[in-house]
């Protein structure tokens, strides 16, 4: 697989997952962890997730542990999603820093995101 299509699916899948944890799972543990970055080997057998965590040490490794639980029922909801032939495993790791202004935007996208899906309610 060449490295420009290596590079789409990467973000691909760092879209769909963001997504995923962000709106979809309901796991409390879950609530202060962000994808910043996903990079998907070139044969697309393995995925490593980098995650953004807040809070304290404790709350860290228990969303870490959350995720680890999580990553089938992900994988799943990738092949739903995904048109792929193989979807990748998922290993997640937590990420070295947090750039803070990635992270506003972040966080505004989702304000923007959620406040667009409320007033399309009835």
């Amino acid at each position: 697989m060449d490295q420009h299509r290596a590079e789409r699916v990467s973000e691909t899948v760092r879209e769909e997952l963001a997504e995923i944890i962000s709106f979809e799972m309901q796991d409390p543990r879950l609530a202060a962890v962000d994808v910043n970055d996903v990079h998907v080997a070139p044969n697309l057998r393995h995925a490593h997730v980098r995650v953004a965590l807040s809070g304290s040490e404790r709350e860290q490794r228990a969303a870490l542990e959350a995720l680890d639980h999580a990553r089938h029922y992900l994988r799943n909801e990738l092949a739903r999603r995904l048109n792929l032939r193989k979807i990748p495993e998922l290993h997640f790791e937590p990420a070295p820093g947090i750039d803070v202004t990635a992270r506003v935007d972040l966080l505004l996208k989702r304000a923007k995101k959620m406040r667009g899906s409320t007033e399309n309610q009835p």
